[in-house]
């Protein structure tokens, strides 16, 4: 076994070096070493730094001391989370990389006073997408150190897990993830809670009866079959409760369609179903956790290809609700199977609809990575989902749904709707969400545009480059927290 224990800054110079009880505890045992190694070892430890050390105890021939900055930090209203669980995440998971880059297979890990925070970096910080690689990452396994209560520690380990499921769709290429193998990897992720869960792949044939226009007309261009997934857990005894649908666009590759993408950077568009994989990971995480709610969630699933048959700029299709859509952009894909999705929504009664889709680069461009972009009718939904993520860390920030953009959309030459804003380039994201919300009646309906946190490079430090899994984690503790009525 290796270790990963922590200390805080030191809030004055001349303070003392500040353990964490786990340090501490591990400190005592080696007579003051750790404490004396720290203080001769050069300058004090900062956030996020990690200083190794070698011999020092007999069980752990290695031992990664993390720097968590200062111990007095908590929610912060202008940053929008707690610093503290931030800092003990990006901690951690620096020194559970830094023990894997030594090849080591387990590591037993530093509560930080928020066993859940850190199992989270632990499980985040170790992920890796090597499976067509020949040379694989050391795999490690991780555990909490000491005799604290395991509850939060597991709790952590199934959030990040959730997170890397979504990380592992978004990341493999897209001729390993067709829509069909998407829904393959779900289905049998669910099979453990086959009791809770109930699974539907609904082919073409049905997609056709149900009379989903905008969603066929996008997966015609492509070669591979579309798939509607749709999933119910019922975590609540009582089935009277109405359920929660969670709605997430599945374009498993997204080339433009005949409004064909530039080739540069093209590569990443088979993370254009990180909707879907956020949705459908949160509801795998659901199963695990036992949530005790109803939830169901919808993923349309197809590419978005040039061909004979795709969509042509200006052909006009009908939605599941009878709107007719003039397609003047066929990269404009996401919202056409969304819309058909949305209106399929309603039929459950629902209790809310979030939906979640890697929607637009305006999106990318208005708040870069730092949050997605929540849409909604509802000041309640904002809230519960504003609150999930100030303690995920996974930020989320309000838009606007104004009439403004609404006119941009129905001022339509051909059609009821136009799927691109007459001013093509202004407010992308707000015109894209006012589009989505033709197709919505309910009172409480978010739509979290994540096209902008869909990869990660550096500025997440607890995720390594790639795709991220966002917001998967935020909507796990949304999902939590509706089912215990916080």
């Amino acid at each position: 076994d290796d270790q990963q224990p922590s200390v805080y800054e030191r809030e004055k110079e001349q303070d003392s070096l500040n353990l964490t009880e786990a340090a501490a505890g591990l400190d005592s045992v080696l007579s003051g070493k750790l404490t004396e190694l720290l203080n001769i070892s050069g300058p004090a430890l900062k956030k996020g730094k990690n200083r190794i050390f070698y011999g020092l105890h007999e069980d752990f021939p290695c031992i990664a001391v993390v720097g968590l900055g200062k111990s007095s930090l908590g929610v912060c209203g202008s940053e929008s989370w707690d610093t503290c669980k931030e800092n003990i995440r990006a901690a951690v998971a620096g020194g559970c990389r830094v023990l894997q880059d030594h090849s080591l297979a387990h590591i037993e890990v530093d509560g930080c006073g928020d066993s859940q925070a850190a199992a989270e970096g632990a499980v985040l910080g170790l992920f890796t997408y090597d499976d067509l690689k020949t040379k694989k990452k050391t795999k490690v396994t991780t555990q909490l150190h000491g005799r604290y209560t395991r509850a939060r520690w597991q709790k952590g380990v199934l959030y990040g897990e959730g997170q890397n499921l979504a990380r592992y769709l978004m990341e493999a290429p897209a001729n390993h993830i067709t829509p069909s193998v998407f829904a393959d990897i779900i289905t049998q992720r669910l099979t453990p809670y086959a009791e809770q869960v109930t699974v539907h792949k609904r082919s073409k044939e049905w997609i056709e009866e149900q009379k989903m226009g905008a969603f066929l007309s996008v997966s015609k261009g492509s070669e591979e079959p579309p798939v509607f997934l749709e999933l119910h857990y019922n975590g609540c005894p009582d089935n009277s409760q109405s359920p929660l649908l969670l709605v997430g666009k599945g374009i498993t590759f997204d080339s433009g369609g005949i409004s064909l993408k530039p080739s540069s950077g093209m590569d990443a568009m088979r993370a254009d179903m990180g909707g879907a994989a956020t949705v459908c990971s949160a509801i795998v995480t659901a199963a695990a956790l036992k949530l005790p709610i109803n939830i169901i969630g919808l993923a349309p699933l197809c590419e978005n290809m040039p061909s004979g048959k795709a969509n042509k700029p200006g052909d006009v299709v009908t939605a599941k609700n009878g709107k007719t859509i003039q397609v003047d952009n066929t990269d404009a894909e996401g919202r056409l199977i969304l819309a058909d999705a949305l209106c399929y929504a309603h039929s459950f009664n629902p209790r809310a609809i979030v939906n979640t889709a890697t929607l637009t680069g305006a999106m990318d461009v208005a708040l870069g990575s730092a949050a997605a972009g929540v849409f909604t009718n509802s000041d309640w939904l904002w809230e519960q989902i504003h609150k999930a993520s100030v303690v995920t860390g996974d930020r989320v920030w309000r838009m606007p749904l104004f009439d403004h953009y609404t006119r941009q959309v129905t001022d339509c030459h051909l059609a009821d709707l136009n799927n691109v804003g007459k001013y093509s380039r202004s407010g992308g994201a707000c015109t894209a969400a006012a589009f989505l919300r033709e197709f919505v009646t309910a009172p409480h309906w978010a739509h979290l545009d994540i096209a902008g946190v869909m990869t990660n490079k550096d500025e997440v430090p607890y995720l390594k480059k790639g795709m991220s899994g966002r917001p998967t984690r935020t909507l796990i503790e949304f999902a939590g927290r509706l089912a215990t009525h916080i």
